[in-house]
């Protein structure tokens, strides 16, 4: 048995896939294949079963595969203590990033972490929370930032900020004079909504939960509309197509509320866009770091916190409170 072998197997069980495990891996198929018959022709027992369209995990294959998914992490730990010697803050580390979040967060994080720890530079992925969190569990990515609530894990994590949503409306909407918004006031507007998959979908839905029945039957495509980025539903609301929520950090502070915009570098926010805040309580969502209860380089995570505790996030009001176990 070999950690190549136990790698062949986690990368298959993930992608249901001989042919995409493969690639996965950078091997041949054939290579992936032999390997894997000679794995189960030593433990002498079937850790998958062959379809002809997809791959399946035999019951006894589930605990060997959750086995091998433990020792693997454990020896990128070992080659982890063995490079960084010393300093847990020199070498790279892997960020995982709803996509939320990503776009609005990085640019900032980025600059904060070359002044905080240059030889430690982030590996960036963008995904959905679902999935960063099978990565972080797989040990493939380090640490992550995504939003609450998220499904118990055993993952440890750090709150960093909460941040306050704001209502995105087109130019001359009748609410574009109000100064505040009551979100049962939503139900009566053309919502554009994140498409399935997007946790900050579900934050809005939670925010005005009869927007619940109208993108689940097929009225709703006469009431609610999906895209497949925030960037996108905003230009979506700047065409007049609907109204939308936002994150605060999406939307530049000083443009809160404001009916005159004289600067911005987004275009199509300053002529066709307006944003009000809510009434009290106003709803919102709270960003946290995320990891593994193994992870070893707890300094890189005082770093990356402190890091986004630096950076500038328009509306948001930073955490300093401890880890707790998710």
């Amino acid at each position: 048995m070999t950690l190549t072998e136990l790698k062949y197997i986690v990368a298959i069980a993930r992608e249901r896939h001989f042919s995409r495990a493969a690639d996965a891996c950078f091997v041949s198929q054939p290579t992936l294949s032999v390997a894997i018959k000679k794995l189960e022709d030593e433990l002498n027992v079937q850790i998958f079963e062959r379809g002809t369209s997809e791959i399946s995990v035999t019951p006894i294959g589930e605990q060997i595969i959750a086995q091998a998914q433990r020792v693997l992490e454990q020896t990128q730990a070992i080659r982890e203590i063995a490079k960084q010697g010393k300093d847990p803050l020199i070498g790279p580390i892997r960020l995982g990033v709803i996509y939320t979040i990503g776009p609005y967060l990085l640019p900032s994080l980025v600059k904060q972490m070359i002044k905080m720890a240059p030889q430690m530079p982030l590996m960036l992925q963008e995904n959905f929370t679902l999935k960063l969190i099978e990565l972080l569990k797989q040990g493939e990515i380090d640490v992550a930032v995504i939003a609450l609530p998220f499904p118990e894990t055993g993952l440890v994590m750090r709150p960093l900020y909460d941040e306050p949503f704001v209502v995105a409306l087109p130019k001359r909407h009748p609410w574009e004079q109000q100064t505040s918004i009551d979100a049962n006031d939503l139900k009566q507007e053309t919502m554009l909504l994140l498409g399935n998959g997007h946790c900050f979908r579900d934050h809005v839905l939670g925010v005005c939960p009869e927007l619940m029945r109208f993108s689940q039957n097929a009225d709703g495509i006469q009431k609610t509309f999906e895209g497949s980025s925030l960037e996108t539903i905003r230009h979506m609301v700047a065409s007049g197509i609907g109204i939308t929520v936002l994150p605060c950090t999406s939307v530049p502070v000083e443009q809160i509320g404001k009916h005159k915009i004289t600067h911005h570098k987004n275009a199509v926010d300053n002529a066709m866009l307006s944003y009000i805040p809510f009434k009290e309580p106003v709803p919102d969502r709270r960003v946290v770091l995320a990891w593994r209860k193994s992870f070893t380089r707890m300094p890189a995570i005082d770093v990356i916190c402190s890091a986004v505790a630096a950076c500038n996030l328009p509306g948001a009001k930073k955490l300093d409170l401890p880890a707790k176990q998710a």
